[in-house]
């Protein structure tokens, strides 16, 4: 079964980190939520209180196929100010696993030094400045390890990019089937 981390922190995007969850999970994938603080409620950048399956702190040491990292400005502030996650995003790189963030947090990637040259990203398009490379201006970019997407209305596409890389294409249509969308 693949296995997923989710680093969550205060003021993360709510349907960025939501819309991951459910996508994956309705997909079979394993995933784990992790706070990025010492508890495990973590608010949102609208408010809403999320619990997470654990502490970053507990489970960064084991083996994920891929992070996901949610966006919002003040949650990835708090991704980009954690020495551990950047860490953590570096030994995935290193071991060649897949590393997605959608909206601000591509620019967490960029922090981390875990995008190789040429890797083509987007972001919210008011981060595209942040990056060290050329923007797209596309919803989802999928190059090579690496899947970005761009904002809040992009997490489904972006959730099912990331089920489909993981469990292939048949259970990312099924899970879209099942949604009634055809993103896919």
């Amino acid at each position: 079964m693949a296995r997923v981390l989710i680093p969550l922190a205060k003021g993360f995007e709510d349907i960025e980190a939501v819309t991951v969850v459910d996508v994956l999970r309705r997909g079979g994938v394993e995933v784990v939520t992790a706070s990025m603080h010492e508890t495990l409620d973590v608010k949102s950048a609208h408010g809403v209180t999320m619990r997470a399956d654990a502490l970053f702190a507990d489970v960064k040491d084991a083996d994920y196929d891929a992070i996901v990292l949610p966006g919002g400005g003040e949650g990835t502030e708090n991704l980009k100010a954690s020495v551990s996650l950047i860490r953590r995003l570096q030994r995935q790189h290193e071991e060649h696993r897949l590393i997605c963030a959608i909206c601000a947090a591509p620019t967490v990637l960029v922090t981390a030094g875990v995008l190789d040259p040429g890797v083509h990203v987007t972001c919210y398009p008011s981060c595209q400045m942040e990056l060290d490379r050329e923007w797209s201006p596309a919803s989802v970019v999928a190059d090579g390890l690496v899947i970005t997407g761009q904002a809040p209305g992009s997490a489904l596409i972006f959730a099912l990019v990331v089920l489909q890389t993981l469990k292939g294409e048949p259970v990312a249509k099924k899970v879209a089937r099942g949604m009634v969308t055809d993103v896919l």
